[in-house]
């Protein structure tokens, strides 16, 4: 790999950082990067994994306050993810290649749908908390996390917003946060058992950390409605484009 090709991935890493935290598509940018590079497609979504951890520790450093507010069940939800991680983890390194990704457009889509319709949706649930629903769903979203993630920040925001009475702003936050865990220990078993190729990683994850530092202070100044809406379109975009790949 060609210093050249370390800072694309420096760059593609700012700015799959950066759309990570504001609309959770990061690997749409990071994937194919790695791919360009010359990494194969396993080696890309392992090493795009590792790469990841930056974007929850850039956004972190830069909200940590923010999730501390968020309280006790903060902690329950960070066991989840990362046990979900762990699991997702597993399932790559283990099953056959594809396993899930018959499903994986329906479930971008639905998250899609469901951010485009939250509002709606958080008035028919009378506006409670979902707490149960959520924290298996946490555990569900990490298990596929942990084995692509292509769209699971935009499942992780949607289901915080349907589930929650959180705003835009702190879901954007939890959803950085517990998809960074679930990224970060599903790293740790890449970086034994996987094919990491490290220079890429390193490389991309100095852009990510620092792409998701910027995140939440852009995110703080986009209209709530504007960016649900912006996200969701995303999101449908984001489902068509791996239904045909």
């Amino acid at each position: 790999m060609t210093v050249f090709d370390l800072l694309l991935l420096v760059v593609a890493g700012f700015f799959a950082g950066l759309i990570g935290f504001v609309t959770g598509l990061a690997s749409i940018v990071s994937y194919p990067a790695l791919l360009a590079v010359g990494l194969s497609p396993v080696a890309a979504n392992v090493t795009n994994t590792v790469a990841m951890v930056g974007v929850g520790v850039g956004a972190l450093s830069n909200s940590a306050r923010e999730v501390v507010d968020t309280g006790p069940r903060v902690w329950r939800w960070t066991a989840y993810a990362a046990i979900g991680g762990v699991a997702g983890a597993v399932v790559l390194l283990a099953a056959p290649d594809g396993s899930f990704e018959a499903i994986v457009p329906y479930l971008v889509a639905l998250a899609a749908l469901a951010l485009l319709f939250q509002p709606r949706i958080r008035a028919l649930a009378g506006d409670r908390d979902l707490p149960r629903t959520f924290s298996a769903a946490v555990f569900v979203v990490a298990v596929y996390g942990g084995y692509f993630g292509a769209g699971a920040g935009v499942i992780f925001l949607a289901l915080i917003l349907v589930c929650s009475s959180e705003s835009i702003w702190r879901a954007s936050i939890l959803k950085s946060y517990l998809l960074g865990v679930a990224n970060l220990v599903a790293a740790i078993g890449f970086a034994a058992f996987g094919p990491v190729h490290w220079p890429a990683a390193v490389a991309m994850a100095i852009g990510t950390a620092a792409g998701g530092w910027c995140g939440p202070p852009v995110v703080r100044r986009i209209p709530a409605g504007v960016l649900r809406i912006g996200v969701a379109i995303a999101g449908f975009g984001l489902a068509a484009w791996l239904a045909v790949r």
